[in-house]
């Protein structure tokens, strides 16, 4: 159920986004469907490939599709446990993200330009300060539960957790914030809208791919991001009132208050300059730590 909702509701996700920036701005936006058109228009397209190019460059966004749809179905969503749920699934899920940064990064260098290995290598640098960043968040997150399953810790968080470990929690969620726009590439570690050759990241590696081929790279992003804002909104808004259509909507618009904090971010700041990102993310990393550390001990092995 939840993979069904993310796949149905992520492009508004991406939409509300865009619409918070629009108006920050004082412009009227794109309209909130607009990423279900771009999907369909993309899908409709042909796919054109440089001679240059092998399988790899092929492969490399359907397999950053699949890995991030892998990550979705061991991450519950509200009232919906996981698809898949088993003791210590929050490392497969570091590891299934990073398996799509990998694949997208490899078929940009299989491109052969300099350009696009340019931003990949800068990917895979800022990326691994992300996944330091996510695992500790996660080992948090277990030591605050006492559960090793995402689907076991989501059941564990409540409203009065935070009266228990509001600390914890508090840096906890700093912490993902923060890894969820460096991990979308969003300001102001990236800018999804640049195409400056000295700051793209994220981009550059994807400026070859074309047709259904970059329609699987945006439902990625698009993916990855509703999957980080669910992480958020269930330490955030830990509602559980036993109805599912209740749980489920107090989950989704808490999911869509974090798309509008998201634009309201890059609204407000400037994009970082590239030798400041691994100082951030550092930074980010060490507030995770932090809150393990301020986290009160296990309770129990879920």
């Amino acid at each position: 159920m939840e993979l069904g909702l993310a796949f149905l509701l992520a492009p508004l996700l991406t939409g509300v986004v865009r619409r918070t920036k629009a108006a920050m701005a004082g412009r009227k936006g794109p309209p909130l469907l607009q990423a279900y058109r771009d999907l369909r228009k993309l899908l409709a397209r042909a796919s054109v490939y440089s001679r240059t190019t092998t399988w790899v460059f092929r492969t490399g966004p359907f397999i950053g599709l699949a890995a991030v749809v892998g990550a979705l179905a061991i991450a519950p969503a509200g009232p919906f446990p996981a698809a898949i749920s088993f003791g210590g699934d929050f490392v497969l899920l570091v590891y299934l993200l990073a398996a799509a940064r990998f694949a997208t990064a490899l078929a940009a260098l299989d491109t052969g330009s300099a350009f696009e290995g340019m931003g990949a290598s800068r990917e895979m640098a800022f990326g691994v300060l992300a996944e330091l960043a996510l695992l500790l968040a996660l080992a948090s997150l277990v030591r605050t539960s006492g559960a090793w399953s995402l689907t076991a810790i989501e059941a564990h968080l409540s409203a009065a957790g935070w009266g228990e470990s509001a600390g914890s929690l508090a840096l906890v969620a700093a912490a993902l914030f923060g890894i969820l726009l460096v991990e979308n590439a969003r300001i102001p570690f990236d800018d999804p809208a640049t195409h400056l050759e000295l700051t793209m990241i994220h981009e550059v590696m994807v400026l070859d791919h074309s047709g259904p081929d970059l329609a699987a790279i945006e439902l990625a992003s698009m993916l990855k991001l509703w999957l980080f804002a669910g992480l958020l909104a269930a330490v955030i808004a830990p509602v559980q009132n036993g109805s599912v259509i209740l749980d489920a909507g107090v989950h989704t618009a808490a999911v869509l208050g974090v798309g509008i904090a998201v634009g309201l971010v890059e609204s407000s700041m400037a994009r970082l300059p590239l030798v400041r990102v691994p100082q951030i993310l550092l930074a980010t990393a060490l507030l995770a730590l932090l809150s393990m550390v301020l986290a009160p001990g296990m309770r129990g092995v879920s």
